[in-house]
């Protein structure tokens, strides 16, 4: 794109939720390249497939109540920023960006006092405002993560998952600890490698997929559990010296095992909870929360921007697995079929190209 001497548009092929029902429309789709004093246009070179874009796809409950549509979906990302508004310096054309996707105020109290991550203005990408599953997208430069020119180019959209993997695992200290990971879809699998870099003594990882289950010993779990076949309260005991479990970690939002969480976390232990139950959860607070005194933590995004800086330190230090962790790559187009097979759940992370182009 010629950024001097354009139409005031470009024409990008974008992914859209537009119809109240299953299923995604992909059109043309042009965007205007007049920008906010603070706001960049940026080309996409790659972008995810989250579990939240499901819901969007399969426009469930939480879909119908949150999103206005015609919306272009997508918000986990990388690309090459091509423009820049007037009040931009912290990012220059050519700059190669992942992003935090919650757009925030900056002005409400959380903001002021350095919680932004829980912004009572929170727009996020995709969600409540055009996404990335299109060639260009433009965001805040506040919201641009500027990467390593040596870092893998499909690890770079990854991040933002894998920024809730380390907001919610290392909240609380891992080291020597006896740590649970409830839910292995790809940012449970994160979950692992990052609980298992910080330094915890035993892995349990609590997944219902075989392939995920699989998945999760393969990068480094010490012990699995599938609750289809066993006595999930009892095997964690089993393998924590009946004390239960130091550190949980929760990614399912499963209704049965949320509560089945609380009979094994230990005295004083210490849950970080990610995922989102659709369900009443219930809790005998006087004796698994109260009497045990243990600690929980509602995760919310990424802490702006503390998280990306631990994000950035494991990538710098070639730590992960995400390798592994990333199953399944397509282009854009076939969203279709990155739908089905996350619908599916025999997958771990799908990367995918707008350009067409796998790398």
């Amino acid at each position: 794109m010629d950024t001097n001497n354009d139409k005031g548009f470009v024409e990008t092929t974008a992914v859209f939720k537009d119809k109240p029902e299953k299923g995604f429309t992909i059109k043309k789709h042009k965007i205007s390249t007049k920008l906010k004093p603070d706001e960049v246009l940026i080309k996409v070179l790659t972008t995810s497939f989250c579990g939240t874009d499901y819901h969007i796809y399969a426009y469930d409950n939480w879909a119908k109540s949150r999103l206005k549509l015609p919306l272009v979906a997508g918000h986990e990302f990388s690309g090459e920023i091509m423009r820049v508004g007037d009040d931009v310096t912290r990012v220059k054309t050519g700059d190669i960006v992942s992003a935090e996707t919650h757009i925030i105020c900056g002005e409400c109290e959380f903001c002021r006092r350095g919680e932004g991550h829980i912004c009572e203005n929170t727009e996020i990408i995709g969600v409540d405002r055009d996404g990335c599953f299109a060639g260009y997208i433009k965001i805040p430069a506040m919201n641009c993560i500027v990467n390593d020119s040596g870092q893998k180019q499909k690890y770079l959209s990854v991040q933002e998952p894998l920024g809730n993997a380390v907001h919610t695992m290392a909240h609380f200290d891992l080291k020597d600890k006896d740590v649970v990971v409830l839910g292995c879809g790809p940012i449970g699998l994160m979950g692992i490698d990052v609980a298992k870099t910080y330094g915890a003594k035993k892995v349990i990882a609590i997944e219902i997929n075989d392939y995920r289950r699989n998945l999760a010993k393969e990068i480094g779990a010490d012990v699995t559990i599938d609750p289809r076949s066993e006595d999930v309260i009892e095997a964690v005991l089993q393998n924590t010296n009946h004390r239960g479990a130091d550190v949980i970690g929760e990614f399912s939002g499963s209704k049965s095992a949320i509560e089945q969480a609380f009979k094994y976390v230990k005295r004083g232990g210490k849950m970080s909870m990610l995922g989102l139950p659709t369900e009443t959860i219930e809790v005998n607070f006087a004796d698994d929360v109260v009497f045990k005194g243990i600690e929980i933590y509602g995760v919310v995004g990424r802490r702006i921007y503390d998280t990306w800086d631990k994000v950035r330190e494991l990538l710098d230090n070639d730590v992960l697995h995400l390798d592994k962790i990333i199953t399944h790559e397509f282009k854009l187009s076939e969203i279709e079929q990155a739908a089905k097979l996350m619908g599916e759940k025999n997958c771990g992370k799908i990367i995918m190209y707008p350009e067409g182009e796998k790398q």
